[in-house]
C-alpha cells in the first residue's frame, strides 16, 4: 500500500485499480450528511430471489440520478430520484478527486449488523466495459471484504470509515468480488452511497 497526497492511498492489487481516502469527509461533515441522510431519504426495501425462494433484501436502498434511467441489478428494477442539493455537493467533490463524472448514485442503508451485501462485481451492462465506482461511507465502520475470482490466494479486507472514499476502477469489476458481511456484533447503523455513470 503506497500512500501520496496525504492521506489517499493506493492499494496495489492484480487486475484493479483501488484508492482509498480514510478521511475524504471531515468528522462535523460526516456527521451532518449521514444525519440528513438518513432522515430525508425515501428507503425502499425490495424483494430479491435467491436459490428460487424470495426474501427480503437485507439493507434498504434509494436511488438519485440526473435523469430517468432505470438501474437494474440482482433482478430489481430502481427508478431514480433527482438528486438532492446535498448529494450534488458530495457528488462534485468525488468527482474532483476521481476525474471522473457520476449521473447516478445508489445508496444503502445498513441498519443493524444484520443488514449485509454479498458477494458481487458491479459489472451490469448500463455501467460500461471498465466502470469507475466511488464509495462513499457514513457512519458505523464496516469491513469491505473483496476477492480476486481466479487468484484464490488474493483476498483482502479494509475498514470503511466514517466519512471515507474508496474508488475502483480499471479491470477490476472484471476480476474480483466485494461483499459487506453480516455481523453478530451490536453496531450503529451506517449509509454507504455508490456513485457511477449509467451508459
Amino acid at each position: 500500500m503506497n500512500l501520496f497526497s496525504g492521506d489517499k492511498q493506493s492499494i496495489e492489487l492484480p487486475n484493479a485499480e483501488l484508492i482509498y481516502v480514510p478521511d475524504f469527509f471531515s468528522e462535523a461533515e460526516a456527521n451532518n450528511y449521514f444525519e440528513t441522510l438518513k432522515s430525508k431519504t425515501s428507503w425502499q426495501q425490495d424483494d430479491i430471489k435467491v436459490f428460487g425462494k424470495t426474501y427480503k433484501q437485507p439493507r434498504l436502498t434509494a436511488l438519485f440520478g440526473e435523469g430517468d434511467q432505470a438501474y437494474s441489478y440482482s433482478n430489481i428494477v430502481m427508478h431514480p430520484e433527482p438528486f438532492t442539493k446535498e448529494l450534488k455537493v458530495i457528488k462534485n467533490k468525488v468527482e474532483r478527486i476521481s476525474n471522473s463524472e457520476f449521473n447516478t448514485v445508489l445508496l444503502n442503508l445498513y441498519r443493524d449488523g444484520n443488514d449485509s451485501n454479498g458477494w458481487h462485481a458491479d459489472n451490469e451492462k448500463e455501467l460500461g466495459k471498465n466502470p469507475v465506482i466511488a464509495s462513499v461511507s457514513f457512519g458505523e465502520k464496516r469491513p469491505f471484504h473483496f476477492k480476486h475470482k481466479t487468484l484464490k490466494e488474493q483476498r483482502h479486507k479494509l475498514n470503511l470509515n466514517h466519512g471515507s472514499l474508496l474508488i475502483m476502477k480499471g479491470e477490476m469489476q472484471h476480476y474480483w468480488v466485494h461483499q459487506i458481511a453480516k455481523t453478530k456484533q451490536n453496531i450503529e447503523p451506517r449509509i454507504n452511497l455508490t456513485f457511477r455513470k449509467l451508459i
